[in-house]
This record gives structure tokens, C-alpha cells and sequence, in this order.
């Protein structure tokens, strides 16, 4: 389900905007919400009368709907993933989650995960403290219950129940029978390392539970994102797997960050424990820096999901410098320069056109090509591309894969019909100042002096551009992305643009 209308107001003060209770995508249950088809009326009891903390109004609401109940008793969804902004509280929640698991449902191993292993082990003592501190929970635990002994650290129970804690890596939970197992920022999950190796420690309980709480991610974040995307097709069509449950606070995409109805969707204790003219003044400076800070409010802060969290580009200001009505670089072929760049693997190319018109430079994606063995297209298609045209320039970068094609691209040849290059062209190789041309593409674009012509294959190479750091410098990575030739046929060509000297004036006779 989604909530369209995700804030609400309890205050009496009119205008006030409070953090939405109810998330704005959520799995629906299968029958209604009673203390006998929940267990979260039992944990908010326990979190109040107990614990002395009674759960803030979102954590009340997420408590019984996480806790739904089969008709057999077992836990209605085997995994629950709950992604939610910084500092809501969920931290908070899920300590007081893994003492209830502990001490009401009595399980009996239960494991919780965490960046690295002092994280974990933060959290894990935190458990410890507000066990031992607890009258009524003291009384249920034997005489040494907490074993500290580095590599065996455990909370042990009065009849049982254990709690340990590990790094996310491939050794979590192996050698264990795992009965309940919390996953803490999974948007941190670049493998399946973690999941593969604790998630499996399950599979002989019957009544097992998964708890995975983190905020939005980009594109490394593959465990979030191979939980939420069949959740989803299952919110909206029905099918996909009803045991699967997603409960997620977030700004819709696309979202201004200055838009307090926006983050209300994604911080349920907006107007509680959360300033709302702190978030406000923070929204506003990462949508003036940007960049790198824009995309950490985004996903820290809005749970909105980003390509990138360090992205070479700013995806804000490369998608405002997209043209709905490109100019035709045709009509300026003086100008024009050329840039041809292959992918890592070989399996794509593109070669892109710029041009600086009127203080501004343009591009166009003149031809890309697809497949493993492209590059014998190249071979065959490029020098007829180039003669029609007719640029000033065209640039390579030989110290890339493009160099699988060097010896094509700087021999020259003079034969009928196969001059190399065509006259009036220069070809640049493009060496010692990659730094440059990658640096100088993000400077331009934050600038406002590029323009694009929305092309989406070139969209998807700038979007999915990462920095290399150089010393003080960067590059574009190649590794750990998809296909990025087109971020650097388009850099390289807009630079080649922007440093051609200026075209020859008409010769008039008297």
C-alpha cells in the first residue's frame, strides 16, 4: 500500500507539519491487526510497562504491522525490511526489538549485524546496559549473563536465550542456528556475503525472522535493493512473495529537498524529536552545494534512492543542462569537435560531437556502438562517419580501452579512398590530461555551460560515473560501474570544443 497523504497534524497549532506515522510504501496484511494476529501489541506494552520507553507513534504503528501473525503463529513475514531517514529512532527501536525477542518470545539465538564489528558490538552493549538496568528484566537472567571475552562476546538469558553480535562479512552467523537475525544498514551490503552466510543459519527454524533497518542506498546497495524491488511488485500487483514485507518512509522521487511535506514522508519524528528549521537549513545548503552533499541529504535524510552517493557529475545540474530542442551541430561543422571512447570490456562504444555556440557547449551523440566485438564496427564505420562530418578535431583517449583501436586511430593513411585522417581533421590523442577533461566536464556542467540533448544511453554513462581520486585530481572509474565510454566521449569532446581555437574568418575578394 502507499500513503498519498503521508503527514498529519496532532498539534492544535494550525499550519504545523508533524512526520508521517504511516509509511509511504507498505506491504499490506492479510487479515486485521489484533493482539492475537500481532505481536507488536505485545512489544509496545513491553516497551512501555516493561522497559519504561514507551515507542514513539511510527515505531507503535511499524510494531504491529512487522509482527503480523500466520494462523500457525509463526511470524507472517520470514523477512521485514524497514527503510527509514537518520536519527528517527529505529536504532532505538530495534534494541528494544532484540530484548523482547529475548525475554517475552524467548528465541533462542539472536544475531545482530553491523557495519564492522565495533559497531555491532556498540550496539550489542547498549542491549547488555539496558538489560542489567532493568529490575524486572535482571530478575530473568542468571548470575553472569553477559560474557565479554573478545571473539565469544553473549548475552545469555535466565532459561536460555543468547545474543551475539558480528561484522557484516562472510563469516556472520556461520556455525550458528540463527532463530532471529537483525541486519543494521543493509544499504552497506555490496555482496551477498553477509546474507548468504547468516540468512542460511536459518533455514531449519521454522518460526525464524529476518529484521534488515536501513536508509536509501545507490547503486552498490544490491541486498537492499534485491528485497525492495519484489516487494514492491508485490504491494502493487499481489504476486511475488507474501512473506516479504516492506515498510518504508521516504520522499516520493524526485522530491525537492526543501519540500517539508516531502520529508515528513521520511522522517515520521518531523515536529517531534526531529527540528523542523534544522532540517530545513540543511535542505537547503545541500541543494546549493549539491553534488556529493545533495546526494547524502538525499539518501540520509529523504530515504530517496541515488545513482551514485559520490557521483562525478552532479545529477541535478547534468539533467537541468538537458535541451528539449538541441541545436543541429551540423550547421557548425568549423567548430565542432569529436570524441571516441570504448568501454572497459569492449562492449560498447560511443562517439560523441560538441561544439561551443554562443558562450555555450553543445553536444550530440553522433553513433554508438553495441555488442562484445563492437570494436570491429569502429574499425569499419568511424573513418566514413568522420569524412561526413567533417569536425576540426577528433580526440581519443589511448591510455583506455580505446587503445585496442590505437593503431587505427593514429596511423595515418593515404590511399584512394582511405586517407587517414580525412583532410582538414586533426586527430588528438588524449594522454596527460584525462584529469582534466574529467574535472573540467563537472565544472562546466555545475556551471550551467553544457548542453545535452537527453540522449538516455548518455544519460545512464554520466549517471553511472564515479571519481577516481588522483592525488587532488580525479578521473572517471572505470571498475566496479557499468559502461561510462559515453561520459567519456562526451567529456573528452567537450573539451576538445572548448580549447579549439577559433574558426578562420571567410576570405573576401575585392
Amino acid at each position: 500500500m502507499t500513503a498519498e497523504v503521508a503527514t498529519h497534524s496532532t498539534s492544535s497549532e494550525p499550519g504545523v507539519v508533524l512526520g508521517s506515522t504511516t509509511p509511504r510504501l507498505w506491504t499490506p496484511p492479510l487479515r486485521e491487526l489484533t493482539p492475537e494476529t500481532s505481536w507488536g501489541f505485545d512489544f509496545n506494552d513491553f516497551c512501555r510497562d516493561v522497559l519504561g520507553e514507551p515507542n514513539d507513534p511510527w515505531q507503535e504503528w511499524l510494531s504491529i504491522h512487522a509482527g503480523e501473525l500466520l494462523e500457525d503463529g509463526r511470524p507472517r513475514f520470514r523477512t521485514v525490511l524497514i527503510l527509514i531517514a537518520r536519527q528517527q529512532g529505529k536504532t532505538t527501536w530495534a534494541r528494544k526489538l532484540v530484548l523482547f525477542w529475548l525475554f517475552v518470545i524467548q528465541v533462542g539465538m539472536v544475531l545482530g549485524t553491523s557495519t564492522d564489528r565495533q559497531y555491532a558490538k556498540a550496539s550489542w552493549q547498549a542491549v547488555c546496559d539496558m538489560a542489567e538496568a532493568n529490575e524486572y528484566l535482571a530478575e530473568e537472567m542468571p548470575a553472569n549473563p553477559v560474557r565479554k571475552t573478545i571473539g565469544e562476546e553473549m548475552l545469555t538469558t535466565r532459561w536460555g536465550s543468547q545474543y551475539k553480535f558480528a561484522a557484516s562479512n562472510k563469516r556472520a552467523g556461520r556455525s550458528l542456528t540463527i532463530d532471529r537475525l537483525l541486519l543494521d544498514e543493509l544499504r552497506e551490503h555490496n555482496s551477498f556475503d553477509t546474507w548468504n552466510a547468516a540468512v542460511n543459519a536459518m533455514n531449519a527454524v521454522w518460526d525464524a525472522q529476518v529484521v534488515a533497518i536501513s536508509n536509501q542506498g545507490d547503486h552498490s546497495a544490491i541486498v537492499l535493493d534485491s528485497l525492495r524491488l519484489p516487494a514492491i511488485t508485490y504491494i502493487e500487483t499481489g504476486k511475488g512473495d507474501p512473506r516479504l514485507g516492506l515498510f518504508e518512509w521516504s520522499a516520493p522521487q524526485g522530491s525537492d529537498p526543501t519540500d517539508l511535506h516531502a520529508l515528513a514522508m521520511a522522517c515520521p519524528d518531523l515536529g517531534r524529536r526531529t527540528d523542523p528549521d534544522v532540517l530545513m537549513a540543511a535542505a537547503m545548503k545541500a541543494k546549493a552545494a549539491g553534488g556529493e552533499e545533495l546526494t547524502g541529504f538525499k539518501t540520509e535524510v529523504m530515504c530517496m534512492r541515488v545513482a551514485l552517493l559520490d557521483p562525478a557529475i552532479d545529477p541535478t545540474k547534468w539533467e537541468e543542462a538537458g535541451a528539449d530542442s538541441p541545436i543541429d551541430l551540423a550547421d557548425h561543422r568549423d567548430r565542432t569537435a569529436l570524441c571516441l571512447d570504448v568501454s572497459l570490456d569492449g562492449s560498447h562504444a560511443t562517439l560523441v560531437a560538441a561544439a561551443l555556440i554562443d558562450g555555450k557547449i553543445h553536444t550530440e551523440v553522433v553513433e554508438q556502438w553495441d555488442g562484445f566485438g563492437c570494436t570491429q564496427q569502429v574499425r569499419r564505420e568511424l573513418p566514413g562517419l568522420v569524412r561526413k562530418i567533417r569536425p576540426r578535431t577528433l580526440g581519443w583517449f589511448p591510455q583506455g580501452p580505446a587503445a585496442a583501436i590505437a593503431a587505427d586511430l593514429a596511423t595515418k593513411r593515404r590511399g584512394s579512398g582511405d586517407w587517414w585522417p580525412p583532410p582538414r581533421v586533426t586527430v588528438d590523442a588524449l594522454t596527460a590530461e584525462t584529469d582534466q577533461v574529467c574535472m573540467g566536464l563537472q565544472d562546466l556542467v555545475v556551471a550551467g555551460e553544457v548542453v545535452h540533448p537527453k540522449d538516455p544511453m548518455l544519460d545512464q554513462h554520466v549517471g553511472a560515473a564515479q571519481k577516481l581520486i588522483r592525488g587532488d585530481r580525479w578521473v572517471f572509474t572505470r571498475k566496479g560501474t557499468g559502461p561510462i565510454d559515453g561520459a567519456y566521449a562526451v567529456a573528452g569532446a567537450v573539451h576538445l570544443a572548448r580549447t579549439l581555437p577559433p574558426p578562420l574568418s571567410p576570405v573576401t575578394v575585392a
